[in-house]
């Protein structure tokens, strides 16, 4: 269980963008920001997330936010974008990370910035407010997958401080691994 348990705003990570827990009826506005940007990668000739045009979520989304997993970042009234945290290893994660570090680690997955507030540096501060701005009991580290053939995204993360771990493959494709330690508070 996160340490965040209320939901109502948690934490502001730039002037004018605040933090909240996704709440259930939060679900539809998520799922059309996870839908947008899975257009928008398209039309830059990406192929990731496009199972969310077809309908597939492979992260479950709207299960992840009854459980509390799935973070929202506002600009007034705007979602300005979102991260999912998961404390629990999926399947995915498994399948490539193997069976090693589950228990002290969080799972970030599906970060993503609305189209209209982009290039204002929100993406670096929803990663570091991932790795100091938010704690949960007994995990140290966040791990994250990233599809290998997108060197802009992984130079993303390896700005963000992330260590590359390794490379890993499955149906999907490749994917490159990456870790980090939290800081405290």
């Amino acid at each position: 269980m996160s340490i965040f348990t209320r939901t109502d705003h948690i934490g502001v990570i730039q002037p004018d963008i605040k933090v909240y827990q996704a709440k259930p009826e939060d679900t539809e506005a998520v799922l059309q920001l996870l839908i947008q940007t899975a257009e928008w990668l398209k039309s830059k000739g990406s192929t990731q997330w496009s199972g969310l045009l077809k309908g597939e979520d492979s992260h479950q989304t709207p299960e992840a936010i009854k459980r509390g997993e799935v973070y929202l970042f506002r600009q007034e009234n705007r979602l300005a974008g979102m991260v999912m945290l998961m404390q629990h290893a999926s399947a995915w994660d498994r399948e490539l990370w193997g069976e090693e570090g589950h228990e002290q680690s969080i799972y970030l997955h599906r970060l993503n910035i609305n189209r209209e507030v982009a290039g204002k540096n929100l993406g670096e501060a929803i990663v570091d407010w991932a790795g100091s701005g938010i704690h949960f009991e007994g995990k140290d580290r966040i791990r994250l997958d990233c599809i290998a053939n997108n060197p802009r995204l992984n130079a993303f993360y390896l700005s963000c401080g992330y260590e590359h771990k390794g490379l890993s493959s499955n149906e999907m494709g490749e994917f490159n691994l990456y870790e980090k330690f939290q800081t405290a508070q």
